[in-house]
């Protein structure tokens, strides 16, 4: 089993920066590629960024490109999104996710693993 768990959410103002971290533990994540979702209030889980296992590939939603930047230690443990100006509509609880498969990552339904998600919270 892997365990992912996320942190670093919190109350910011409009305009300001967040840096989320996901530790995985478990099994070994080889090949895994990693990313992270978000789900506001009343809408559904939504891609957010990917990082492949090499971290040589990345994607992002249209949304959050040139604001959020998504990376991953030389351990491979540890995936992080630097989130930077920041807006209302980022509001959200963020999840961690790992799916064995870069080309997958963006998809929903075919993530394998979910952290337990950290609340971001983006004042006006």
């Amino acid at each position: 089993q892997v365990q992912l768990v996320e942190s670093g959410g919190g109350l910011v103002q409009a305009g300001g920066s967040l840096r989320l971290s996901c530790a995985a533990s478990g099994r070994t994540l080889s090949n895994y590629a990693m990313g992270w979702f978000r789900q506001a209030p009343g809408k559904e889980r939504e891609f957010v960024a990917a990082i492949s296992w090499g971290n040589s590939r990345k994607s992002y939603a249209d949304s959050v490109k040139g604001r959020f930047t998504i990376s991953r230690d030389n351990a491979k443990t540890t995936v992080y999104l630097q989130m930077n100006s920041l807006k209302p509509e980022d509001r959200a609880d963020y999840y961690c996710a790992a799916t064995a498969g870069y080309s997958r990552a963006t998809m929903r339904e075919a993530i394998d693993y979910w952290g337990q998600g950290t609340q971001v919270t983006v004042s006006s």
